[in-house]
């Protein structure tokens, strides 16, 4: 659901690679039902959503990764422990002080209304989160140095 809301805010920024990995998940899941409901409303297509692991790969590669919980933190430091610089919690950056440093619900398995307040913590987050990339990235230019 992260992922996917925050494409949507990217959408048509050439200069945003967006994409999700779970520490726990299993390659090739599609997005759950209600996660595909919720979004299919907001004018978002989660049909060709798939899961997949997160990967000291995808790690190296990313200039930012959010996670949704302390304890997704805590397995990527175990497993990354050198690329941590570049890892947060989603909520980290919230203008809500109700919802800032706080762990995203996990709703599989749980109900709609799970997945609703998953949503709703991620709309409320994803604009700091975005705010934040926005000011600790260095503009990629493609100008001639002077001479």
């Amino acid at each position: 659901m992260a992922e996917l809301l925050f494409r949507e805010m990217v959408k048509g920024r050439e200069d945003y690679q967006v994409g999700s990995a779970g520490v726990g998940a299993l390659p090739g899941q599609p997005a759950s039902k209600h996660t595909a409901d919720l979004l299919q409303k907001a004018g978002i297509d989660a049909a060709g959503f798939r899961s997949r692991p997160l990967t000291r790969e995808m790690m190296r590669e990313a200039t930012h990764v959010f996670a949704m919980s302390e304890q997704h933190l805590r397995v990527m430091d175990y497993d990354f422990p050198d690329l941590m610089d570049r890892a947060y919690l989603v909520t980290e950056f919230a203008a809500d002080d109700e919802i800032r440093g706080e762990d995203v619900v996990d709703p599989i398995g749980m109900g709609l209304r799970a997945y609703e307040e998953t949503r709703d913590m991620l709309l409320s987050s994803l604009p700091s989160v975005l705010a934040y990339i926005e000011q600790t990235t260095q503009p990629k230019t493609n100008a001639e140095p002077d001479t």
